[in-house]
């Protein structure tokens, strides 16, 4: 069931912390981050189904959100992890908050990043016709219709060129047809916006300022949320890779709270 690219950073003997990237990424993702938490957590890094060095089934219910759901469950029992940490980056906050509803007693705590497509209502990303035509359209361009997607990695003069050039390399590796099964199945059901209510393990919201349309989520997740913390950082989109210092400090200071949960 675990058809996912996975790496252990580290020897299991501090809290494992399970970290999933966002659309279009890798687990190039959080290259700025893992020395740093690696001291206070053991970092498992996986890629998304059609990323990096996971693999691209052709059967959309591979991508559902519920098995990602099932692939998560079965990765922490494979560690030996009675509890754990999960983090998740843009489009993956939907997928481990799902997980953290679905399975409490088994977290220690989570983390999550701007995600507009977790917080924002079930309706967003357009009708079931206009999905599968975008789905199709990927499909049929191939590579240079995945390039013209908003989130394909470019080079950028805000990061460290080490980390863009391993952003940019692995975005070889992303399959179109994996890409436009993700755009059917996991796409329509990332939205956890119904469901903040619910939440009941210890929860930090990194957020990263600059992105203004996440900020109105940004309050909506404080307000549902029972409990949540939120470290606000001048930054963009992707805060981990923007300000990773800030990131990891965050992040630090919330697993060594909540380790011994």
């Amino acid at each position: 069931m675990i058809d996912l690219n996975i790496d252990v950073h580290g020897d299991g003997s501090r809290p494992y912390l399970l970290l999933v990237h966002g659309f279009l990424s890798s687990r190039a993702q959080w290259r700025p981050n893992l020395e740093a938490l690696a001291k206070v957590c053991t970092p498992v890094t996986v890629e998304l189904l059609g990323h990096g060095r996971s693999a691209s089934p052709v059967e959309a219910e591979a991508y559902t959100v519920s098995a990602y759901v099932r692939r998560f469950e079965a990765l922490r029992e494979s560690l030996g992890a009675e509890r754990w940490f999960v983090c998740g980056q843009s489009f993956a906050a939907g997928l481990t908050i799902r997980y953290a509803l679905n399975h409490p007693d088994r977290m220690l705590g989570q983390i999550f990043t701007n995600s507009m497509s977790g917080l924002s209502p079930s309706q967003r990303g357009g009708e079931p016709h206009e999905r599968e035509a975008r789905a199709r359209a990927l499909e049929q361009g191939g590579r240079e219709a995945l390039m013209d997607l908003p989130f394909y990695p470019r080079p950028s003069r805000r990061l460290a060129r080490e980390i863009w050039e391993d952003l940019v390399a692995d975005a070889d590796l992303i399959s179109p047809g994996g890409v436009a099964q993700a755009m059917r199945a996991t796409v329509p059901h990332l939205s956890v916006a119904e469901d903040l209510r619910r939440i009941a393990v210890p929860s930090l919201l990194v957020n990263g300022t600059r992105e203004a349309p996440f900020q109105a989520l940004r309050d909506l997740a404080a307000r549902d949320i029972p409990d949540l913390e939120v470290v606000d950082i001048e930054g963009g989109h992707s805060i981990n890779l923007d300000r990773p210092d800030d990131f990891n400090a965050a992040v630090a200071n919330f697993i060594g709270r909540h380790r011994a949960r």
